[in-house]
């Protein structure tokens, strides 16, 4: 019984040679000509990844709708946030119980759909996979698919191919990826045939608090008294304890030297001094940026993956930054009470300059010089007492306009898609709002920290409310540092 088992599966697979073709690839729905065989036999024609603009083989493939079956694809190994010239493994598996066959194929494009970053793949002998272009609205995208030595099974039931994703020079913004599988029973037609898809987003730039590189913000306090920052190793629970800084001194925490680790750092109100605490090795270097009176507001508004020393000067409304690739920005914006509320809002990777207005005509104003263009957006939302919060709480790569109400522990999202908004209520009077990405999942978590007894509530988007003791009497948590 196991022999003639074995003999069936056997000559289910010899018909690879002859069938396959049809059985696994996506033909034209005109019927097969020999220039489409020709092209199929060494991998699937371009284009069938299900992203925008693209096909998914269910024209071929139609017995089944597509993702029906008890199968599915993966894309494992791709992070929340990527960082400009990162080099990501991925393993991409097509499954289906009752395949015979497999293949794959998948593209990384950005927002605007067009190509984003370089898909390769590993030599091997024989060659399991391939990289080739297509044409899709005029944008020239890249894909990584199966050859017609990588279709047979690595264990029974699925198929696994390893592509290198290596992320833009510069960053662009959110990049997604897309796949098609298709699981084959092999039979010489295109009936009985699985075809499924997968997406997977993720955004660009390092995670704010996040001083060990594991893509979480960390439970992290500043301890005024002697100058000590403190941090929780979201990776195995560990401490890190720096001194550095003095109770005077603004905190000023962002990856400034493009390692993915939020680098210790403060500004010297007194003397316009930024002094900054390599994570790389513990080395420090400062210089001057500012003067007595500026609020001092970090950020990569160049681009280029790094934080750029920034500040808003009240008395004259103006803002001064110095871009890490060079030269220095100067920018009138904004109005006497006006709070900076910095933050990538139009999705290009690039912070834009904005203000929040707590004594707005109708309630507190948000005004924003997007970095894409200069244009000017401004809406309304919030009261005179709200505390501005804005981060991309959705993940799409946009910041959300957002404010967090003391008096009831409300949090408002304005979501960047729609302007919709949605509510919940999440922490108590008293608390400090303290969000960050404490799941690594790409997307903003409400947070409050508690000083009464030290404790954090983070509201984790996918890993559930998490409730910690961190922290003693006096500390002030750094995920507020930039809250207004």
């Amino acid at each position: 019984m196991l022999l003639h088992a074995r003999l069936s599966l056997y000559l289910k697979l010899l018909a690879v040679g002859t069938s396959f073709v049809i059985g696994l690839f996506c033909l034209s729905s005109f019927g097969v000509s020999t220039a489409k065989v020709t092209a199929s036999a060494s991998g699937p024609t371009p284009s069938n990844t299900n992203a925008p603009g693209e096909n998914n083989c269910t024209s071929c493939h139609a017995q089944f709708p597509l993702n029906s079956g008890t199968g599915g694809i993966t894309i494992t190994g791709f992070p929340a946030r990527w960082t400009p010239g990162q080099q990501i493994p991925l393993t991409i598996t097509t499954s289906q119980a009752d395949g015979v066959i497999y293949g794959y194929q998948l593209t990384a494009i950005d927002s605007q759909g067009r190509r984003a970053g370089t898909l390769t793949v590993p030599a091997t002998m024989p060659q399991q996979s391939q990289v080739v272009t297509g044409i899709v609205g005029g944008e020239n995208r890249q894909y990584a698919e199966h050859t017609i030595d990588g279709i047979l099974p690595t264990m029974f039931g699925s198929k696994s191919w390893s592509v290198t994703w290596t992320a833009p020079a510069q960053r662009v913004g959110p990049v997604t990826l897309y796949a098609a599988g298709n699981a084959s029973n092999s039979d010489g037609s295109t009936n009985g045939d699985y075809i499924y898809s997968k997406s997977a987003t993720s955004t660009s730039g390092s995670t704010a608090f996040d001083f060990e590189g594991d893509g979480k913000t960390d439970l992290s306090v500043f301890r005024p008294g002697p100058g000590e920052w403190w941090y929780l190793r979201s990776s195995n629970g560990g401490n890190g304890a720096v001194q550095f800084g003095s109770s005077s001194d603004k905190r000023v925490p962002v990856d400034y030297t493009g390692d993915g680790k939020t680098d210790v750092a403060f500004w010297r109100p007194s003397t316009g001094q930024w002094f900054i605490l390599r994570s790389e090795d513990f080395s420090f270097f400062a210089f001057p940026f500012g003067s007595n009176g500026d609020i001092p507001v970090p950020a990569d508004y160049d681009g280029d993956g790094k934080g750029d020393a920034a500040v808003f000067r009240p008395s004259t409304l103006t803002w001064f930054i110095s871009r890490s690739s060079g030269g220095t920005d100067i920018v009138g914006f904004g109005s006497s009470g006006d709070k900076p509320v910095v933050a990538d809002y139009d999705g290009d990777s690039k912070a834009d300059i904005a203000i929040y207005r707590p004594n707005g005509a109708n309630g507190a104003e948000w005004w924003i010089r997007r970095s894409a263009n200069g244009s000017v957006f401004a809406t309304q939302f919030g009261l005179l007492s709200d505390s501005p919060v804005q981060g991309d709480y959705t993940g799409d790569g946009k910041a959300d306009i957002a404010f967090w109400r003391p008096a009831n522990g409300n949090w408002y999202i304005l979501r960047s898609e729609d302007l919709s908004f949605f509510a919940f209520p999440f922490g108590a009077n008293g608390d400090v709002p303290s969000p960050g990405d404490y799941d690594g999942d790409g997307k903003l978590d409400a947070a409050v920290f508690r000083p009464a007894n030290s404790t954090w509530f983070a509201n984790r988007s996918t890993a559930g409310v998490l409730i910690q003791q961190f922290g003693q009497a006096g500390d002030v948590p750094l995920p507020n540092s930039f809250v207004p």
